[in-house]
């Protein structure tokens, strides 16, 4: 393979010329954008451990009330971007959200999507377009782009949640933005995943151009970890797996993001072929061990960590245990270049 001209190569005064022309050439930086074989992620694993972030947001929570903060969040930044990055991976932004007994998070809607990963307490809920969600550990709910959404607290300990959002594409992109506005009234009734969707496979009758874009905005974890059980007990022995799915499309719940929630029996590995997605893990309970691109590590509950695009990951568990992998594949399907590599 040839090797390109650098910039230094050429004349000063045709870099000059070409400075003042708003112009630059391709080919000294053709392999910066487009490396042969695979990318070249500026991604780095990262790892927070959730013993280390708590009491930090405990803390937020005594210096900072959430009327200056609107949502009290600490940002997960990539290592391989810097602290303070709005990015955990190139697409997906993280943070550990905290609301205290008798809060409440004024509404708003923005053009991001986001999703809450329930880490612990009870009482919270989250409103989405008029629906109240309960918030238990483990939930997944959703708040897709485009639909109002506030939250608050009746209970009497902490509640603090994953936040997840496809935001790094709408920075980028120079569409995010959000309004503000009044709390929403609530319906007087449970959320769809108790009412309309409690049953997989079953949805109601009704003409499919009347059902909404995201019926069922909460994924219940002792639903998800049921079904995760059954895949494992009746599997052919490798690691149970279950996408979250809208159901009345059987499509991702976003156009952005995947979640897929995964069991780890005592001692089980696993060994998944290479992705080009990105991935972000949460532990929702239990320990293990990941190996990710040579780094290792060592995760126990509510812990939170990433792996870059074509990383090489191993994971080992030391006791059962579940996680919830974020991904970005829903979006490189769209693009059309999702792919996986064999070990």
């Amino acid at each position: 393979m040839a090797q390109l001209g650098t910039l230094e190569e050429l004349p000063q005064d045709y870099r000059d010329a070409m400075a003042e022309a708003g112009v630059a050439p391709l080919w000294p930086m053709m392999r910066n954008v487009l490396p042969h074989g695979q990318p070249k992620p500026q991604t780095r694993t990262g790892f927070w451990k959730y013993d280390d972030v708590r009491p930090l947001l405990l803390r937020a929570g005594e210096l900072t009330p959430v009327e200056k903060a609107e949502r009290r969040v600490l940002v997960l930044s990539d290592p391989g971007r810097g602290n303070g990055a709005m990015q955990a991976t190139a697409s997906i932004y993280l943070g550990m959200q905290l609301l205290l007994p008798g809060e409440t998070a004024p509404a708003h809607v923005h053009t991001p999507s986001a999703t809450r990963i329930i880490v612990e307490g009870k009482g919270g809920y989250t409103v989405v377009d008029g629906e109240k969600l309960p918030m238990e550990d483990g939930d997944l709910v959703l708040t897709p782009g485009g639909d109002w959404h506030d939250h608050g607290h009746e209970g009497t300990e902490p509640v603090v949640w994953l936040d997840a959002l496809d935001l790094p594409l709408f920075v980028y992109l120079e569409g995010s933005y959000a309004k503000e506005g009044p709390l929403q009234a609530q319906r007087n009734r449970p959320d769809a995943s108790l009412v309309e969707y409690r049953s997989a496979g079953l949805v109601p009758s009704r003409s499919r151009n009347t059902a909404r874009k995201y019926p069922m905005t909460r994924f219940p974890w002792a639903r998800t970890e049921e079904a995760l059980r059954e895949i494992a007990k009746y599997g052919d022995g490798g690691v149970a797996e279950v996408d979250f799915i809208n159901p009345e499309t059987g499509m991702d719940v976003l156009p952005t993001m995947g979640f897929t929630a995964m069991m780890l029996a005592k001692g089980q590995a696993d060994h998944p072929p290479i992705r080009s997605c990105s991935s972000a893990f949460h532990v929702v309970k239990g320990s293990g061990t990941s190996v990710i691109d040579g780094k290792e590590v060592a995760w126990g509950p509510k812990d939170t960590f990433t792996a870059a695009p074509f990383a090489t990951i191993d994971h080992e568990a030391g006791e059962e245990a579940f996680l919830i992998r974020v991904h970005d594949r829903p979006l490189q399907d769209k693009l059309g270049y999702y792919e996986e590599r064999a070990r």
